[in-house]
């Protein structure tokens, strides 16, 4: 049976294939071949090939193995900590809107 792939905000993809391509400037920095990566983070080449392009269908929990090989796991951590955007929500006071009282008879 053939899946259908949601789609993806432009904006999105642009940052995932930023992404893929920071982990292969990692992985070659490190002068590690695509067969040594994938092995020790347990997945195949093929879906390492994925995750060097960005490819939107590959798991996070992959793209997290690949980043634990390569010893960029900690940055992982960094995601939202510092969400300036739900800090200026929140300062603001913004409250969603509650429903009026039923009104009993």
């Amino acid at each position: 049976m053939k899946t259908h792939k949601k789609p993806i905000f432009p904006e999105a993809k642009k940052t995932l294939d930023v992404f893929g391509e920071n982990i292969k400037l990692a992985r070659l920095r490190r002068k590690l071949s695509m067969e040594q990566v994938a092995e020790r983070a347990g997945i195949s080449r093929s879906t390492l090939i994925k995750i060097e392009k960005g490819d939107e269908g590959v798991s996070m929990g992959s793209y997290f193995q690949v980043l634990f090989v390569l010893r960029l796991h900690e940055d992982f951590l960094v995601v939202a900590k510092d969400d300036l955007l739900g800090r200026k929500i929140q300062d603001a006071g913004l409250v969603t809107k509650q429903r009026a009282p039923k009104n009993n008879r």
